[in-house]
């Protein structure tokens, strides 16, 4: 996923840089006119930047509802130009509050930082996320499960063993796998991916990441089927109801092949992990971190100081930016460098995915 959320940021930068160009009126800096406004001209910039923002975002929001609604064909990747509009709004408002603190305003139901968002803009968010269960919604083929939050946590947890955790850290691997399936897809099974037509499923994988899961869960299926013969079991059944169904659209099998791909080479070293970072949200965060930049994040853990791991490689900021850390306002994008805590608390657009992770878990967790 990592190829394509690096173009988007830059399309994004692109945008952003285009809106300031639109509204600095072209005056150049060695101007009469411009030396006479100078004190005022930045505030009036990103005021108007920010209404410019958030004048495209709506109008982009209110195209897609009546393409929807009058059932006409959508472009391709639908959902790009809405996240593009999205993340501009943001990026804008937050230049705005560095130039006007006081149009920080009230918390929102989002859990965004207020100074990236005004909440008064809390119906358009509303609207973006009806918009994107449309666009991406599960074929009709696909098949779900009855049970999606348990199937992930059983999955985990299971794998886990099969590594050689006991039962408390396979229980922190659980825990965590669902917390990546809600980081992938809002805890939503089967669906397809509006901004992409590489990945789709419960874990949004491509074909080659599938079938390396695919793969890996063979190897480790013998082992589980030693402790587990019921998820085993479970596992067979899934397989004979897939026939000649793409695997990803399974919730079952993307799960599985999804968590093998990525995650359970690293479910052995939970423990440690679990001792440098106790917090739950934390430790969700590093394994998602090794969904989207895995080489360093793998390197954060092996340096035996992971929290003041620096990463400095501009393509990994870039890669951290397509996934909403650095990613809005100029101050934020102007960012060289960052150590794990730092990336960690940047990704404050995942703490209500995993607080609802965490309210799940807790339904499902053995008694």
């Amino acid at each position: 996923m990592t190829k394509m959320r690096q173009t988007i940021a830059v399309t994004i930068a692109a945008l952003a840089i285009g809106v300031l160009l639109a509204v600095s009126g072209g005056i150049g800096p060695g101007s009469s006119a411009a030396a006479q406004t100078a004190p005022a001209k930045p505030q009036a910039d990103v005021t108007a930047a920010y209404s410019n923002a958030l004048a495209q975002f709506k109008a982009i929001l209110a195209e897609r509802r009546r393409q929807i609604d009058s059932r006409q064909p959508l472009p391709n990747l639908p959902g790009q130009a809405l996240y593009l509009a999205r993340n501009l709004m943001m990026s804008t408002y937050k230049d705005l509050t560095d130039a006007q603190p006081s149009r920080i305003g009230r918390p929102n139901k989002y859990g965004i930082p207020p100074q990236y968002f005004d909440a008064d803009s809390e119906p358009l968010i509303d609207e973006y996320r009806k918009l994107f269960d449309v666009m991406q919604a599960a074929p009709a083929n696909a098949q779900n499960s009855a049970t999606p939050f348990k199937d992930v946590v059983d999955l985990g947890r299971a794998i886990a063993r099969a590594k050689g955790l006991d039962a408390a850290n396979a229980e922190t691997a659980g825990r965590i796998s669902l917390a990546l399936f809600f980081a992938e897809t809002n805890g939503n099974q089967n669906i397809g991916n509006a901004r992409s037509n590489k990945y789709k499923g419960s874990f949004q994988t491509g074909v080659s990441e599938d079938a390396n899961g695919r793969r890996k869960w063979a190897d480790i299926k013998p082992a589980i089927a030693a402790f587990d013969p019921e998820l085993i079991a479970r596992d067979s059944k899934e397989e004979a109801r897939l026939g000649n169904l793409d695997p990803r659209y399974n919730h079952w099998t993307n799960v599985r092949n999804g968590l093998m791909n990525a995650h359970a080479e690293l479910f052995a070293q939970i423990p440690a992990i679990a001792k440098t970072l106790p917090n739950p949200i934390d430790q969700m965060k590093f394994f998602e971190l090794i969904q989207i930049v895995p080489s360093p994040t793998k390197s954060a853990l092996r340096s035996g100081n992971l929290l003041g791991y620096r990463v400095s490689d501009p393509k990994i900021m870039g890669y951290l930016r397509n996934n909403s850390m650095f990613a809005y306002g100029q101050s934020d994008r102007a960012r060289t460098s960052a150590n794990y805590r730092e990336i960690m608390d940047a990704m404050w657009l995942f703490n209500e995915k995993f607080e609802r992770a965490l309210a799940e878990y807790d339904k499902v967790k053995p008694r």
